[in-house]
């Protein structure tokens, strides 16, 4: 592979891979890591927590022996990972790779945590402790879903892209969105600190929504089966549980919050799966919402499994180094 650190030029290439969860986006940037002599950075807000293993669908501990990954398994579940913490890390990771003469490939569906890294943060306005605790206790009362009908109130862009039982995200949007009396979907737009010194070729995939939800209903459904036929995340949210307590936030996540019902015995196993399998599918779609106001990526038809694909985005890459 060519030198990527050329100092007659002010850019260095990087490599983005977006788009939906289980549209192939770690298989495609083991396959460019490999051509290209590149590294892994993992752009997703529930891998970078240890432990967390089956219900992120984390690369296994064989692919990441294949190529160097980075911000996989960097804090412990009761230990909050923000955008912010993980656009710094990412910023270092991806300037320690190039700086290593190899390929930096930012890869994940968190498109929140990539807007981060790339564009930088919006200034956020203070903290309110009174509020966010009073919106705590409403969550307690009423559950998640009252407050997501208020921030769908104050921000219906937000209330789409923020699932309804996610609600630490839906307290931040509700306590930022009323301390700043705008939007905070708005104030997304505001200028922040873009990443610099890189020139950047991001991908997006799109593959076809039959294909892709079938897709998803069978890796919800592995994931709730034994670990001896290859699933476990019953057992690893049971341990988890016993580790880190009910409190611990990325337990609500999607796979994780169904397993946690279904030990509590609110649901039996067919409805965990079934409710994991819808989960899943709606944030497919709040995902492909989200990639598609991004007018810089380049969007890909296929699973990046798929050989085409594959083919496709190296000779897009090659293009890209080339052009730098």
């Amino acid at each position: 592979m060519a030198t990527l650190v050329d100092p007659e030029q002010a850019l260095t290439p990087l490599l983005v891979i977006a788009g939906p969860t289980a549209s192939g986006k770690t298989a495609l940037a083991l396959e460019l890591a490999e051509q290209f002599s590149g590294e892994i950075v993992s752009c997703d807000s529930v891998a970078v927590y240890r432990g967390m293993e089956i219900g992120t669908a984390k690369p296994t501990l064989a692919e990441r022996a294949r190529v160097p990954h980075h911000l996989i398994d960097v804090f412990l579940p009761d230990a909050p990972c923000t955008a912010g913490d993980y656009s710094r890390l990412a910023r270092e990771a991806i300037r320690g790779i190039a700086q290593r003469d190899r390929l930096p490939i930012v890869c994940g569906g968190t498109g929140l945590y990539l807007r981060a890294l790339l564009d930088g943060l919006f200034p956020a306005p203070p903290r309110r402790e009174a509020l966010r605790e009073q919106l705590r206790q409403r969550a307690l009362l009423h559950g998640s879903q009252r407050l997501h009908r208020i921030l769908n109130r104050l921000d219906p862009a937000a209330a789409v892209l923020i699932h309804a039982n996610d609600t630490p995200k839906i307290i931040r949007a509700i306590e930022v969105t009323l301390a700043a009396r705008e939007p905070i979907t708005q104030q997304w737009e505001q200028p922040r600190d873009p990443l610099i010194g890189f020139h950047i070729l991001s991908l997006g995939l799109n593959p076809p929504r039959a294909e892709l939800y079938d897709r998803i209903n069978r890796r919800a459904a592995q994931m709730f089966k034994p670990p001896h036929q290859g699933g476990g995340l019953v057992e690893e949210t049971a341990e988890l549980l016993t580790r880190y307590g009910d409190d611990c936030r990325p337990l609500t996540s999607l796979g994780y919050a169904q397993a946690v019902a279904l030990l509590r015995g609110e649901i039996t196993h067919d409805q965990a799966v079934a409710a994991a399998q819808q989960g899943h599918r709606n944030y497919a779609k709040r995902q492909l919402t989200w990639f598609r106001k991004d007018p810089t990526l380049h969007w890909l038809t296929g699973f990046g499994s798929d050989q085409e694909t594959m083919q496709q985005t190296c000779s897009l890459v090659v293009q890209h180094i080339k052009a730098r």
